[in-house]
């Protein structure tokens, strides 16, 4: 396609924008079903604002410009940007946010064919462009959802790690680690942040980290322990690792995991009580009163 052909189809959308705006706007909302427009999520008053800046930014864009490439669509880009992560937070599905875009054809091609009806190769032209354009637009919608819901579900992932690695001060100077799940490498960095950091912040000589809440101890996961349990005597505190049941102590055994530098007990009741011997205290039962 020419430059001229190019400019002069801008140009035509451009008009079509200025002059139609408002008659396009409300068959845009027309055309959006209920399950698309979704009145639980958004306001009618916000979806409309919505509306408008778009056609507004798509006017102005396209007196420049019919490329979506082009940096005077970049303002529309952006908005878009803001309208995908805004959906993905609210709720709406991938379809209902591209909906958003892929119904503002009908109303565009119904302006198109009453400008160029008696024009047809202009109007054979302008609907191509047109198509390309929205298509490039609902695409890019689509595209910015999925990116903003993966980032979403990162940081649930993340805050989800955060929640389940809890370090709990026992007493001055001992501290507990309750792990409950199976331990991976995303997972023990988490844990080894976690529990670094409370060491440094309490100035804790003895931690505990308790694997009653890890279903199996394999290669991997012992590995994984091993690495906690050194970076914490880097930091200046003793570790002992609790809640080794029966059955982890005979899988440890069968694939000659060497945890043999590493103090273990069985329960975190006897494991505290290892710590404050450690620290040099004592629990003492009060005497009854006669």
């Amino acid at each position: 396609m020419s430059t001229a052909s190019m400019h002069q189809e801008s140009s035509s959308l451009s008009t079509i924008f200025a002059q139609h705006e408002e008659e396009i706007l409300n068959e845009w909302l027309r055309e959006m079903s209920d399950s698309t427009r979704r009145a639980d999520l958004i306001q009618s008053a916000e979806l409309r604002g919505q509306c408008a800046q778009l056609l507004k930014l798509m006017g102005q864009a396209a007196s420049s410009s019919s490329s979506l490439q082009s940096p005077a669509w970049q303002p529309v880009r952006d908005m878009l940007g803001e309208v995908s992560r805004a959906r993905a937070l609210q709720g709406f599905t991938p379809s209902e946010t591209a909906m958003f875009v892929f119904s503002l054809k009908k109303p565009l091609f119904m302006q198109i064919r009453q400008a160029f009806g008696n024009q047809p190769d202009t109007l054979t032209s302008a609907t191509w462009s047109l198509t390309e354009l929205v298509d490039g637009l609902g695409l890019y919608t689509v595209e910015m959802y999925q990116k903003s819901r993966e980032e979403i579900i990162k940081r649930q992932q993340e805050d989800l790690l955060e929640l389940s690695t809890p370090v709990v001060k026992l007493w001055d100077g001992i501290l507990a680690l309750p792990i409950i799940g199976t331990l991976d490498s995303a997972r023990t960095q988490v844990v080894m942040q976690s529990l670094l950091q409370a060491i440094v912040q309490t100035n804790s000589r003895v931690a505990i980290i308790d694997i009653t809440g890890v279903p199996t101890v394999d290669t991997v996961v012992a590995q994984h322990l091993l690495k906690t349990v050194t970076a914490a005597r880097l930091m200046g505190a003793d570790c002992i690792i609790s809640g080794v049941r029966p059955q982890i102590a005979q899988t440890i055994v069968h694939l000659g995991i060497n945890l043999l530098d590493v103090t273990t007990k069985a329960t975190l009741s006897t494991a505290f009580a290892l710590a404050l011997q450690r620290l040099g205290l004592t629990l003492a039962r009060e005497a009854s009163k006669a």
